[in-house]
């Protein structure tokens, strides 16, 4: 409830300055009487001030072109403004791509060089000198045929005295 009184005072307040705006230089056209003291221009009369006449002095078919020309010039300032936003979204969106594309280069980048210290890692380990094999997962027992191996690669048994 607030908000909308405000918002009513503040468009009343809005319209009164722009018809106030509006109002005073209608008010002063119907004064012909101006005063140039030094370097300003004012409605009253000062100190060593020199009136001024400030008729003007065109005709209604001037009046007509200044305001086209004016139409004109507001037109195309509009086009211009809209022309250039455009400009700026586009180049705003470039950027927010090319900053993507840069950021997704990076993180593959990164992927690719992590992926090949791995590699290398792997290469190292498989390149390096194969460690010696204990005698009981050696390689022999499983190359050699069963005659080759001889009784000592077997279990020798136990000559028990005790048992008779």
């Amino acid at each position: 409830m607030k908000n909308r009184t405000r918002a009513r005072n503040a468009g009343a307040a809005l319209f009164l300055v722009a018809c106030g705006t509006f109002w005073m230089p209608a008010a002063a056209q119907g004064r012909s009487e101006t005063y140039r003291c030094g370097n300003t221009y004012t409605d009253r009369p000062c100190e060593g001030g020199k009136q001024l006449a400030v008729d003007d002095a065109r005709t209604e078919a001037d009046r007509r072109a200044a305001d086209a020309a004016t139409r004109r010039a507001e037109q195309r300032a509009d086009q211009l403004e809209r022309i250039r936003l455009s400009q700026e979204k586009e180049a705003y969106e470039r950027s927010r791509r090319t900053a993507h594309d840069a950021r997704q280069a990076a993180m593959a980048e990164r992927r690719l060089a992590s992926s090949e210290q791995l590699a290398r890692a792997r290469a190292q380990k498989l390149g390096a000198e194969p460690r010696k094999s204990s005698p009981r997962f050696s390689g022999t027992a499983i190359d050699k045929p069963d005659s080759a191996r001889g009784s000592s690669s077997r279990k020798k048994k136990r000559n028990d005295s005790s048992a008779g």
